[in-house]
């Protein structure tokens, strides 16, 4: 779980590398302006969209101009229209204009991840399976895209590779079997969570005997998830992975497993298509 800490240390880095990226030792163009120009400004989507990424807008204009003040309309979770207003801008021009193309992508691409999120989780609603995110995340924004995640009513996974086990494939080939990689995950890290990727039932049924918390069925058949669930009996968490998408995504979950990790969540995101307009 992301920590409220985590989050704010990770938003002042990141927006401060995006603005060193955008804006570099100065923005000639903002300096058409006349310096003390003040300025108002909105923000409007032109997609039907869920918003997320409202602190890091405010971060970024808090790092280029502390006086700039940010108008939020709606909130992170929000279900919006197009041509709704999101928030408005007050301040000096040139500091809305440096801020401008900096502040829009951390939207579009936390709101996309989050519009995404949000189709998914409708689709599955008359179920009781979780949808989960992955590690395959864009370099740089693993926790904004887990917190955009949660914003569209999906679930984060483990956040890297410290805080939970996941023993594939080439873990239990080094360590022999799947009982002797998971009595070495409790020895090394008691109380971290140990989940283990299995191809076929007989490997379920080793996990099971073993006592993983949480075992993955990696590309299983519809019927084959549906044996797991039956041996399974509620003994571990079962989660469906591999190649799972928007098409495939129902017939899944109705075969009562615990969670379903889709890596489409983070990685084949669709920016939502945003504009700032000067009043």
């Amino acid at each position: 779980m992301i920590s409220a800490e985590q989050l704010h240390q990770s938003r002042i880095e990141t927006v401060a590398q995006s603005l060193r990226e955008d804006v570099g030792d100065g923005d000639i163009t903002a300096r058409l302006i006349p310096d003390g120009t003040l300025a108002t400004a909105r923000v409007i989507t032109r997609d039907n969209a869920v918003i997320a990424g409202q602190a890091w807008v405010n971060e970024v204009f808090r790092q280029v101009d502390k006086s700039v003040a940010v108008h939020w309309v709606v909130r992170d979770g929000d279900q919006v229209v197009p041509d709704q207003v999101l928030f408005r801008l007050e301040g000096p021009a040139r500091s809305l204009l440096t801020g401008e193309r900096a502040a829009l992508n951390w939207l579009q691409t936390l709101s996309g991840v989050a519009t995404t999120c949000a189709d998914y989780a409708a689709r599955v609603a008359h179920t009781g399976v979780k949808l989960l995110d992955t590690r395959k995340t864009l370099p740089g924004l693993r926790l904004a895209q887990k917190y955009a995640v949660t914003c569209g009513g999906c679930y984060n996974h483990r956040l890297g590779l410290w805080d939970a086990f996941l023993i594939k494939e080439n873990h239990i080939a080094a360590c022999g079997s799947i009982a002797q990689a998971i009595h070495e995950a409790r020895r090394i890290a008691p109380g971290k969570p140990v989940e283990v990727e299995t191809e076929n039932l007989d490997e379920l049924s080793q996990a099971l005997d073993a006592g993983a918390d949480i075992i993955m069925l990696d590309e299983f058949s519809l019927a084959d998830m549906r044996a797991a669930v039956s041996l399974n009996a509620g003994r571990a968490k079962l989660e469906a992975s591999g190649g799972i998408h928007s098409e495939t995504l129902v017939p899944v979950a109705e075969t009562g497993v615990d969670y379903i990790s889709i890596g489409a969540l983070t990685k084949d995101l669709r920016a939502t298509d945003l504009s700032m307009r000067l009043d």
